[in-house]
């Protein structure tokens, strides 16, 4: 291997100046992902706000319906993703593999463990709606299409999907939002103490 054959190298060796931009634009990038972990609900605020602006330019548009389906479908894809637990009960029924779900009331507890995590699932819907929007820049992506055909075929999959989903959830008996074991409380102590 010659000098300047590794990535990012110049001919000197060092890193390129391109390089070192988009290494640092990734750290950078990166740094306020970790500081926006915390705040749970203004990142979803923020989505919501993104989502609407884009709802407001498609129908300002008129047009670009189906990149709006295929958005559509990959959130419903990635939402069906963080319902589901990480390990399938259904494929879990025959081995002994592997932690499973409780099916029985005494069985002992294990925490609901998503797919997609909440976090990642916020990414990448962010980053989908983010993505759509530049789409919407270029005609090349506005498909004449008669919409109300794509709305009445998503409402059907979305129907259809989540229908699955919960009998899934029913037969395998979890709820994916679930925040620890439960605790009982035992009954007070009615009687009197003594002091000497």
């Amino acid at each position: 291997m010659s000098e300047g054959d590794s990535v990012g190298d110049s001919v000197h060796g060092k890193p390129s100046v391109v390089y070192r931009f988009f290494t640092r634009l990734g750290q950078i990038y990166q740094s306020w992902l970790d500081k926006s972990t915390p705040h749970t609900a203004v990142r979803w605020v923020v989505t919501l706000g993104l989502s609407f602006i884009y709802m407001i330019r498609v129908y300002l548009l008129q047009g670009w319906y189906i990149v709006t389906y295929a958005l559509g479908i990959y959130h419903l894809n990635l939402f069906i993703a963080f319902l589901s637990p990480k390990v399938d009960p259904s494929l879990m029924e025959d081995s002994d593999d592997g932690p499973s779900l409780p099916t029985k009331q005494n069985e002992e507890f294990r925490p609901f463990i998503r797919r997609l995590p909440e976090f990642k699932f916020w990414h990448a819907a962010t980053k989908g709606i983010l993505v759509a929007m530049v789409c919407t820049f270029f005609e090349a992506f506005n498909v004449p299409v008669f919409w109300p055909i794509l709305v009445m075929y998503f409402i059907m999959l979305f129907c259809i999907t989540m229908k699955r989903q919960i009998k899934h959830m029913i037969k395998y008996r979890y709820i994916p939002f679930t925040h620890g074991k439960r605790t009982y409380k035992g009954k007070e102590d009615a009687g009197k103490t003594f002091a000497s």
